[in-house]
């Protein structure tokens, strides 16, 4: 290991680490101690993990509200475009304000997040049909995805490394949380919330969702405006005015935003029985989204400022990380819509019943995130927690994949226990490794990246099984949940080849993660290895000479 003192004159915070083994270069933060203490460390940390709460929550709380808002507002072709609506806003606007934060500061886009999130609430509250609905809907997509994304930046803002793996954790378990309570949080609400004169009555009970979030809202934005302070991160632009917004590369901004929606509007209708892959609409829109990526990377290899550094991908441990990122959310949601499926359609359960028997796996995804983020701030090594669990994850998806109608709800529970075992130790663990990886001065584009494919994932892996799943019961198309014997075994044989995609992921997945090599963080460094950081002797450069060079 080696040290370049280059990079050292020049900054002052940060160091360069030699990884003797793959000749690359790593540029890892040193930043030595919190940047922040005591009751204003505790005001920004509630005040983030309350942010990430309400923005996660609004994710799956929509769910179990679905029916009574298409009663109330109708519009039910447009079913799904409420959520997906929310995806696409969220997924489109990461790349862009992650490297916006870099370039000048996160505090501005955070606080500017948060608002753009409640405007969208309270408007989706007052929404009097279903196009309103969708367009608010969108806007507060706008603001989760910077807040989601921004959260877990400026948690490696505040902290050194060292200490960024328990925050990480707590980061995991709080999204996890919300996506357990979601659903059940959005079912008591829409049924039990209260009423309020001629505004809300018994059948728009379900405005409460949205409205619940001002006040929570409210208190995030004082508390940040208060406690957290305007250079937390650092900024990579020194200009300010037109010639900082000369810098900012939106051409990229534009060819990233309409390649997302493309690909996402394809698959989104390549699911649909009416469109399917086939149909022209779909083909078109998918063909568009690859012809726009490939305009964005050409872009971005020129760009003076690039939205999202090609550069990052030769940096193996970003690019494993985000590869696992990616494979994570294609292996989570696919399970979460089609082992449901399973359970209701193949072994007859309510859907009462097969919630009931996957809320212990998801109970447990959220417990083996906890431990993952604690042995990895206990010993600093990432890799072989990672391979063990995507081992562990594999060898669920596998038992799951030999299901049959003759499986015990029981059985089937606990081999969705065993996939979510593993599943969970990525929750904290690919942000954590991004961020250690790059300096502090990339967080917000690295971050941002990463966050960009683990929002696309879950999109594109239940895509591809739905796919899969449809083309192997082409002759016999599943139109509602099987009645007979036959109709079951039917939809178990065409489950049966989706869950063989899904269990294709989790292997690529074991693939990734034995690339994800370990970062000595500067906190666990040996008191001789400290020494020689603080205090380079025949490399040493002079301020001079590394400001000629």
């Amino acid at each position: 290991m080696c040290i370049s003192p280059l990079h050292l004159a020049r900054h002052a915070n940060m160091r360069t680490f030699c990884m003797d083994d793959s000749k690359e270069i790593q540029e890892v933060s040193v930043q030595q101690g919190r940047r922040l203490h005591g009751f204003a460390l505790v005001s920004v940390i509630v005040a983030l993990m309350l942010m990430l709460l309400v923005e996660a929550l609004d994710q799956t709380i929509v769910g179990t509200a679905m029916p009574r808002i298409i009663s109330s507002l109708h519009g039910f072709e447009l079913y799904t475009w409420v959520v997906t609506a929310y995806l696409l806003a969220s997924t489109v606007v990461v790349p862009l304000v992650g490297k916006l934060s870099d370039q000048f500061g996160r505090k501005g886009f955070v606080l500017a997040g948060m608002a753009i999130f409640l405007l969208g609430s309270a408007l989706a509250g007052t929404a009097q049909n279903i196009e309103q609905l969708i367009i608010f809907r969108a806007l507060q997509g706008i603001g989760s995805g910077m807040g989601i994304m921004l959260t877990s930046t400026l948690l490696a803002d505040i902290f050194p490394p060292e200490e960024r793996a328990r925050w990480m954790t707590l980061y995991g378990v709080v999204y996890g949380f919300s996506s357990l309570v979601g659903p059940s949080v959005g079912g008591l609400i829409t049924d039990h919330g209260p009423l309020l004169g001629s505004l809300i009555g018994e059948a728009t009970r379900w405005r409460w969702i949205f409205y619940l979030n001002l006040p929570l809202g409210i208190v995030v934005l004082a508390a940040l405006q208060l406690f957290l302070p305007a250079n937390i991160s650092e900024r990579t632009s020194k200009t300010t005015g037109w010639a900082a917004m000369r810098s900012i590369d939106f051409k990229g901004a534009l060819l990233a935003a309409g390649a997302t929606i493309c690909l996402l509007l394809g698959l989104t209708w390549a699911g649909d029985a009416a469109l399917g892959w086939s149909a022209p609409l779909t083909m078109a829109t998918l063909i568009a989204a690859f012809v726009l990526y490939i305009l964005f990377f050409i872009c971005e290899r020129f760009a003076q400022e690039p939205l999202i550094s090609l550069d990052l991908f030769r940096n193996q441990i970003f690019s494993a990380a985000s590869a696992l990122s990616l494979l994570q959310g294609m292996v989570w949601l696919s399970l979460g819509i089609y082992v449901p499926l399973f359970l209701q359609g193949v072994l007859g359960l309510s859907a009462t019943a097969a919630g009931a028997t996957i809320t212990p796996a998801t109970v447990i995804s959220m417990a083996s995130g906890t431990l993952a983020g604690l042995l990895v701030s206990i010993f600093n090594r990432y890799q072989l927690i990672s391979i063990i669990g995507m081992l562990v994850m594999s060898i669920g998806v596998f038992l799951l994949w030999q299901m049959t109608p003759a499986t015990s709800p029981l059985l089937a529970g606990m081999f969705m226990v065993i996939a979510s075992l593993g599943l969970g130790v990525l929750f904290p663990i690919p942000t954590l490794a991004v961020q250690n990886s790059l300096p502090n001065t990339r967080l917000g584009a690295g971050t941002a990246a990463s966050k960009y494919l683990g929002l696309l994932g879950p999109t594109l892996g239940v895509a591809i099984v739905g796919v899969v799943v449809n083309h192997s019961a082409s002759s016999n198309p599943v139109k509602h949940l099987p009645t007979s014997p036959a109709e079951q075994q039917m939809l178990a044989t065409a489950l049966q080849y989706g869950f063989s995609a899904i269990l294709i992921f989790s292997l690529l997945a074991v693939l990734a993660s034995l690339f994800l090599k370990d970062v000595q963080l500067p906190g666990k460094l040996s008191a001789k290895e400290k020494e020689r950081l603080a205090v380079p002797q025949e490399t040493t450069i002079t301020s001079k000479e590394a400001n000629e060079r």
